[in-house]
């Protein structure tokens, strides 16, 4: 482990609150990785396992549709994605695409999930933080679904 592999795992919010054993098993399983702007990290339907924590740039969330690709999300420097990853063979649900080029810290899933069976107490602390952000996906989510599909005279509060 690098000392600026390090330096990125202590500051990462996401890792923020961990215990300091906690950061350096989770800095011990880390890689770097880069992607350039417009490339694609992974397609819906992938079987890659590997969660990002993203250092720079930002990630679209998107679903390719017949004619086009919506955006679903965009993901930015400090957040984490690709959480799917710690539910093996699960299939990727979107396609993830750089917007700019990106640095993260890479995982892989089953590395992780070994390691939160080897120390518990690392398992729930890291699964806790992420069902926190998975929780505050879907309330995103919800909310920009009901100002799509809401009347206009709802959405202007009349």
């Amino acid at each position: 482990m690098t000392h600026s592999l390090w330096q990125e795992i202590e500051t990462h919010p996401f890792v923020s609150e961990f215990r300091p054993e906690h950061k350096a098993r989770l800095a011990a399983l880390a890689k770097e990785a880069h992607f350039h702007s417009d490339q694609v990290i992974f397609r819906e339907g992938d079987d890659y396992s590997v969660l990002y924590l993203l250092g720079t740039g930002m990630v679209a969330l998107e679903l390719e549709v017949p004619g086009h690709v919506l955006r679903v999300q965009t993901i930015y420097a400090g957040e984490v994605f690709d959480w799917s990853a710690l539910l093996p063979h699960a299939g990727k649900h979107f396609q993830a695409r750089a917007l700019e080029d990106v640095t993260a810290l890479a995982f892989e899933g089953e590395e992780l999930l070994a390691s939160f069976q080897s120390d518990p107490e690392f398992g729930v602390a890291f699964l806790l933080r992420l069902m926190g952000v998975v929780s505050e996906r879907l309330r995103a989510t919800r909310l920009q679904l009901l100002d799509m599909y809401s009347p206009v005279a709802k959405r202007a509060g009349t």
